[in-house]
């Protein structure tokens, strides 16, 4: 469970960005995402080929650069 709390001279607006920061580092929404519809195996086995592709070419892009 993500919690946050206020220390002195926090505004409500660093609060939630501090919360919304915490979440994303644990995931929670990315898995909130993925479990709000059944997604078939092939389909997830498509997607994870797809996100290492774009991994791949992103350090290629990188190595080019220097």
């Amino acid at each position: 469970m993500v919690t946050v709390k206020r220390e002195k001279g926090d505004t409500d607006e660093k609060m939630i960005r501090r919360f919304l920061k915490k979440i994303k580092k644990s995931s929670l929404m990315e898995e909130l995402l993925k479990r709000r519809y059944y997604v078939k195996p092939s389909v997830l086995k498509r997607m994870k080929k797809k996100k290492q592709i774009a991994e791949y070419q992103k350090l290629a892009k990188q190595e080019k650069r220097k």
